[in-house]
């Protein structure tokens, strides 16, 4: 969603009560900051406005509420359970009663001046490595900065690092360069060992609440890093669980090559959510081949409420 001139509009469909969906919404700080659904909002159609961070206009009449996103680019996930195949045609149905348009066009008024093309820069591991400051300064100027961020902000733009700005990395002496490497390499290893430890353990399995909006991070920036390193885009821990395990109940790793593994609830104890599901990774975040050709969305997998 490119909320640079003005809202978007997303309109859900009367969705028949028994049926679970919801329109996670999420900005470029990783930030949930709202839900559409069934958990929320209900499963009653409405019109509801998603706005940017700096928009100041009127809410029109009709919408039943406004979201704002901390930054000017945002995503919306919409997810539709599925009962079984026969199951199909009625999601469809319920998918095609989705619309997301701009406010002008959702209240038949003339478009504003469209904002300018954003040449968006190459993205892949190495180059992030490599150009991570100018990726830094692109980003921040569609983020505008939060209570939480002044200082910080202030801090980075004293050394050419934010929106408008440019960190010439190149140009620093090699004992300067060296030093940024070594500060990378720490705050990489510093997420890395806050992953290993966030949560809470429960029969071997790992729980993550690592997931929110803006007051959910209270300006943690470790727990926001470490959140998005186990699964950017994830949700809130009202709407979904993820739990996750790499060892047997004796701590044993799990090693399909050498062992069949058999997951068991004890009888009557199943998950009480709405649905639930098993996902299967090699250990590369990979989804393993298997001969039912069962393959759940990554970010969509887990057992919701």
């Amino acid at each position: 969603m490119d909320l640079r001139t003005e809202p978007l509009v997303i309109s859900v469909p009367n969705v028949e009560k028994g049926r679970y969906f919801t329109v996670q919404l999420e900005d470029g700080n990783t930030f949930n900051y709202g839900y559409i659904g069934s958990r929320t909002t209900g499963n009653e159609a409405g019109d509801f406005m998603v706005v940017g961070p700096n928009w100041t206009g009127e809410t029109p009449a009709g919408i039943k509420k406004v979201f704002r996103s901390t930054t000017e680019f945002s995503v919306a996930a919409f997810r539709t359970q599925l009962f079984n195949a026969e199951d199909m045609p009625n999601v469809v149905k319920v998918q095609s009663g989705y619309k997301a348009q701009p406010l002008s066009a959702f209240l038949g008024q003339p478009a504003p001046a469209a904002a300018t093309t954003v040449n968006f820069p190459k993205i892949n591991k190495e180059m992030v490595k490599t150009n991570f400051f100018e990726y830094l300064d692109f980003a921040l100027q569609f983020a505008p900065a939060g209570p939480e961020e002044k200082e910080i902000r202030a801090k980075l733009a004293s050394i050419g690092i934010g929106p408008g700005k440019t960190f010439y990395f190149k140009d620093l002496s090699l004992e300067h360069k060296a030093v940024i490497g070594l500060g990378m390499k720490e705050g990489e290893d510093k997420v890395d060992k806050f992953v290993a430890g966030i949560g809470k353990t429960i029969n071997g399995w790992g729980i993550y609440t690592a997931f929110g909006d803006r007051a959910f991070f209270n300006g943690n920036w470790l727990l926001r890093a470490a959140g998005a390193k186990i699964g950017i885009y994830a949700n809130d821990a009202e709407e979904a669980m993820y739990p996750k395990s790499r060892h047997e109940a004796t701590g044993e790793l799990l090693d399909g090559s050498k062992h069949n593994y058999t997951l068991t609830f004890p009888a009557g104890q199943l998950p009480p959510e709405r649905f639930w599901s098993v996902t299967m990774y090699d250990g590369k975040s990979q989804l393993i081949e298997n001969p039912i050709n069962r393959y759940p969305h990554q970010l969509a997998d887990a057992a919701r409420t």
